[in-house]
């Protein structure tokens, strides 16, 4: 087949948790048919139960009819092995976040399917190149990151390996249109656009725990600013659990002390919101976010246990901190090429990540205070913190011509 064009017709999704569920229904509901498979059959069948589920349940409210329901559960097969996927154009896997596990999908597939068929990783942090490095067609794999839950989230983070065809990265982009997303292409790095940023915004938001701040506080700092919701109730709705089993896994970053507080939080069994108690408590059946003094104690305790001389945080410190933290990576990643404009990233982090919709996100926000600030800030922080602060270089650049990142 050339590569000038391809046509999805015929889909295919390896992997039944909850983000493969998500992908099938995304698929399904794009009128696409889809094949399904998972290594255990059991988990298969249940999460197909859990799909008819979410169909039943959309029909019960009315935004779907009786006939549409049935066509989407009739677009979705499970299949029992490899060979069953031989001729669809398009193969999603959404297995955890393990490389070599990808590897070893990835060469099945490729060894597989027919020659023009696309390979697509929903990897939300790993390299994309060594995935595609395992098989015989580079030119024709690429990341989708779809966003938890994946059939409500509108954020499709399409990732360019460094061999990605064009052709590819158009077919993706069409894909995403048709299944209703906000498609953002991004280069190959750690995290990507999104959960990159997001990584030194959380950096920022566990060391003021440490200095002084208590959970409630950085939350309602954030939240007041208008985001959905804080880094901490984040991660109770996400589960703290699933940073601290990886931890566990590899061993990286597990003596961190920014990441003590989850330790100790994980080792109590608060996982968040599925058990009932996380940063926040949860009454049976609620997802209403409990400030618990018993957390503010354990944090005291942590941070006290690590040396820290803990200090009143306030809010004006918390917003500064993680605001900036989002837009000197933003800028960094923009200086890099892993976002093609500024404007992508903010539409990552307003579709994505609950950045407040009339602030414009974290690049426009910046912009409206004006770069020069912003440079100020970041050197004043760095001076107080440490060189993690520097400015970016586009930044430094963009702030001496007077220009925003509009401009960049």
């Amino acid at each position: 087949m050339s590569q000038t064009a391809f046509d999805i017709q015929r889909a295919a999704v390896i992997g039944a948790g909850t983000m493969g569920r998500g992908i099938v229904m995304c698929l399904a509901n794009a009128g696409l048919p889809v094949l399904w498979l998972d290594n255990n059959a059991q988990m298969l069948e249940q999460a197909l139960q859990a799909v008819a589920e979410t169909y039943a349940h959309n029909l019960r409210q009315g935004r779907i009819d009786q006939a549409e329901a049935d066509a989407r559960l009739a677009r979705i097969k499970p299949v029992a092995d490899y060979p069953q996927l031989a001729e669809v154009d398009l193969v999603i896997e959404a297995v955890y976040e393990n490389l070599e596990l990808k590897q070893q999908i990835f060469r099945q597939l490729d060894a597989t399917l027919k020659p023009g068929a696309i390979l697509a990783s929903n990897t939300s942090a790993l390299d994309i190149d060594a995935i595609a490095a395992v098989t015989q067609r580079q030119s024709l794999v690429l990341g989708l990151h779809f966003f938890s839950p994946a059939h409500i989230m509108k954020l499709l983070e399409v990732v360019r390996g460094a061999k990605t065809a064009p052709a590819v990265l158009e077919a993706a982009l069409a894909l995403g249109e048709r299944m209703g997303k906000v498609s953002v292409v991004a280069g190959n790095c750690f995290g990507f656009i999104g959960n990159r940023m997001l990584n030194t915004y959380v950096l920022e938001a566990r060391k003021m725990l440490l200095e002084g701040a208590f959970p409630y506080q950085v939350d309602a700092a954030l939240q007041g600013f208008g985001f959905a919701m804080g880094p901490f109730r984040m991660y109770d709705v996400v589960g703290i659990d699933l940073g601290w089993r990886a931890r566990q896994l590899d061993g990286v970053g597990q003596a961190a002390p920014e990441v003590q507080v989850d330790n100790r939080l994980c080792e109590l069994g608060r996982f968040g919101q599925k058990s009932g108690d996380g940063y926040y408590h949860y009454e049976p059946g609620s997802r209403q976010a409990e400030h618990d003094l018993q957390v503010d104690a354990l944090v005291q305790q942590v941070s006290e246990g690590l040396g820290f001389q803990r200090r009143d945080i306030g809010p004006e410190e918390i917003l500064e901190r993680c605001l900036l933290a989002l837009v000197n990576e933003g800028a960094k990643i923009l200086q890099e090429g892993i976002a093609r404009s500024a404007h992508d990233v903010d539409r990552v982090y307003l579709n994505g990540y609950g950045f407040p919709r009339e602030r414009g996100g974290p690049m426009s926000w910046a912009n409206t205070q004006g770069l020069g600030r912003i440079r100020q800030r970041l050197l004043h922080l760095q001076a107080e913190h440490g060189a993690h602060w520097r400015p970016a270089q586009l930044i430094d650049e963009l702030a001496a011509a007077g220009k925003g990142f509009a401009q960049a």
